[in-house]
């Protein structure tokens, strides 16, 4: 078992030495003194008051890094709302729909690629080194898109043929276009890299901030799901500013009145998220994390885990390390030695035992094979609903033909991307913040506010008349989520724009409830104080899902695109389509309309959804699983 480095010494047992060290002597000289118990009762009055004053500053703390946190989780989700102009780019840019999701592709994986190194740093460093790294990618991404799209659309314009910008479709000037244009696509995904890190690293500095001040009360579930609730809704606000405030007011004739400014929208974001997260390196901050650490050890002492027999040698620890390699070696020439060793040395072992605790409990947490179960269960989950959010502007393109008859989408105008992304973030929102609220009133409790450990937790919990497990939550939300995919995929809404709610309502809320209830878990088991490092590994297994899943559905869209573009196809717009018309075929080449373009992708998503579900339920129910455990969830 590991050795713990020693506790700092408190101030109050500094003040409790004189009287350990003689009792006799301060017992006579309280005696002896009339003035002393006056002088105890002023004392004791003067401490009390100390204590009340460092309690409000605590809770002003904590306060203010609640507004912060939700500040940058409320500007945090702009990746969320790619389809807003994804379309864009494919239409103005000419990019193919592999091209298009191949950006998609790089944010998502930048997103969830760095999260668990960054949930290291979070825990160890804390997360205003984190919101001043979002500042600097997002303000670099956004500038890099905004120049890449400028340049290429320049390039496509010169040579006459983008898609709405007066071009005769000849098909050399085409592919002049794909290959001048497309010197630019790779600033373009570098620029959604920067922007997936960013997003990244101001999510995660915004949930840690809150799950470390708020999550070891009673109102966990809510204090997670506050900023996640309001990273959902910042795709809702930041799409109605871009298609309001940022809509292209100088399209040629025949362009979509809804389609955004992409480069001024762009800047817009960059400047937005700099400030934002400058503010968040100042405004974010752990308040009491000696506390926590210490609450910590404290459990992990009683599992048995952790042997706090170093504690009562100080120095003890330092000494370990330094003999291991783990800091400088023991005999040293180096003439800098005796300025590291004025550090205040009640610092330096608080450090040590937070790093020693925040380690074996990664450890504990990479060792336990139902986390594993439950991060794929994740995964399964959540890549189809990236997909879907990341494609959903393409995938409404297919429900109508290029020249649709009054008939479709129930007789009025095409549905929009912009309308669809709202309704993902208006009840993504609410079931997250649902979800929270719900989980704290009716999910079981444990007895700890740590990690459960099955020695000291089972029979701890709560036990109420009336009980929901997280899981069952879980479960039922992931059902809502594989619902709604399979209703596109069975073709509810083709020819139909006008029933889409129903469909980008059931995938906004699963996967909002479930990004939700993931983090909630993670909590519930393994603790708060090692949150961004744990939440940091599960979350990087959504990068791999979104990237599968926008392969499928751009291989299967890109299919049908050339299915319906080869000989003998010309009149017709796949399953359930109407005619094509023969003008302007060789500038819609790249687009694809009807069933075929989406259901194969779709069906294969809601099982995948279905095969998360089982594996979350054995790591509940299975063998050796939480339940079998006695872990409260």
């Amino acid at each position: 078992m590991a050795s713990l480095p020693p506790r700092p010494a408190t101030r109050g047992d500094d003040e409790a030495s004189p009287l350990l060290c003689s009792p006799s002597s301060s017992m006579l000289s309280a005696v002896s003194s009339p003035a002393s118990t006056t002088t105890t009762a002023s004392s004791s009055s003067s401490l009390r008051s100390a204590s009340s004053r460092r309690r409000r500053q605590a809770r002003l703390r904590r306060s203010l890094s609640l507004v912060s946190a939700l500040l940058s989780a409320l500007c945090a989700g702009s990746v969320t709302i790619f389809s807003l102009y994804g379309s864009v780019l494919q239409q103005r840019l000419r990019y193919s729909q592999f091209e298009v999701n191949g950006l998609a592709s790089a944010a998502s994986v930048a997103m969830y690629a760095p999260v668990s190194l960054l949930g290291y740093l979070c825990d160890r460093a804390g997360p205003a080194p984190l919101s001043l790294l979002a500042a600097l990618a997002f303000g670099g991404g956004y500038a890099g898109a905004a120049a890449a799209y400028v340049r290429a659309e320049r390039v496509v314009a010169g040579h006459g043929g983008g898609v709405g910008g007066g071009g005769d479709g000849n098909d050399n000037n085409d592919d002049n276009d794909g290959s001048a244009a497309h010197h630019w696509y790779a600033l373009m995904v570098l620029a959604f890299v920067a922007i997936g890190v960013g997003t990244c690293a101001m999510y995660l500095s915004a949930v840690a901030t809150c799950a470390k001040n708020f999550g070891r009360g009673k109102h966990r579930g809510l204090a997670v799901a506050l900023p996640i609730a309001a990273f959902g809704l910042s795709g809702m606000w930041l799409s109605q500013v871009g298609s309001r405030l940022f809509a292209n007011r100088q399209l040629p004739s025949g362009g979509a009145e809804s389609e955004v400014d992409v480069p001024r929208f762009f800047v817009f974001l960059a400047v937005l998220l700099v400030a934002v997260g400058v503010a968040g390196a100042f405004g974010l901050q752990i308040v009491d994390e000696e506390d926590l650490i210490e609450e910590a050890v404290e459990e992990l002492e009683r599992s048995g885990i952790l042997d706090g027999s170093a504690m009562l040698t100080p120095g003890r620890a330092a000494a370990e390390i330094r003999g291991n390699g783990y800091g400088a070696v023991a005999e040293r020439a180096d003439p800098f030695d005796e300025l590291e060793d004025v550090k205040d040395p009640e610092e330096e072992e608080a450090r040590l035992r937070k790093q020693w605790v925040l380690n074996a409990e990664t450890r504990r947490f990479l060792t336990d094979h139902t986390m594993w179960c439950f991060a794929l269960g994740f995964f399964f989950m959540i890549g189809p609903g990236e997909a879907f959010i990341n494609n959903m502007g393409t995938v409404i393109k297919t429900l109508y033909p290029p020249n649709p008859a009054p008939r479709y989408g129930g007789g009025g105008a095409p549905t929009s991307a912009a309308t669809h992304v709202s309704i993902v973030g208006v009840t993504s929102t609410a079931m997250r913040l649902l979800t929270g609220t719900l989980t704290d009133l009716l999910a079981p409790s444990p007895g700890a506010g740590h990690v459960q450990i099955t020695s000291s937790s089972s029979g701890g919990g709560d036990r109420r008349r009336l009980s929901v497990s997280r899981v069952t939550f879980l479960l039922f939300f992931a059902a809502l989520l594989s619902l709604g995919l399979a209703g596109l995929a069975a073709g509810l809404v083709q020819n139909h724009g006008g029933r889409f709610w129903i469909v980008s309502g059931l995938v906004g809320a699963g996967y909002g409830a479930v990004f939700s209830l993931t983090p909630i878990i993670i909590t519930v088991i393994w603790g708060v104080e090692n949150f961004a490092t744990n939440w940091g590994i599960v979350a990087m297994f959504p990068a791999l899902g979104a990237t599968l899943w926008g392969v499928v559905y751009s291989a299967v869209y890109q299919a049908g695109a050339q299915r319906q573009a080869s000989p003998g196809r010309a009149g017709g717009v796949g399953a359930g389509g109407d005619a094509r018309s023969g003008e302007g075929d060789d500038d819609d080449n790249n687009l694809c309309y009807g069933r075929e373009c989406y259901a194969p992708a779709f069906w294969a998503m809601a099982a995948s959804v279905w095969v998360a579900c089982a594996l979350v339920l054995w790591a509940w129910k299975g063998r050796k699983g939480w339940a079998q455990r006695g872990i409260v969830v």
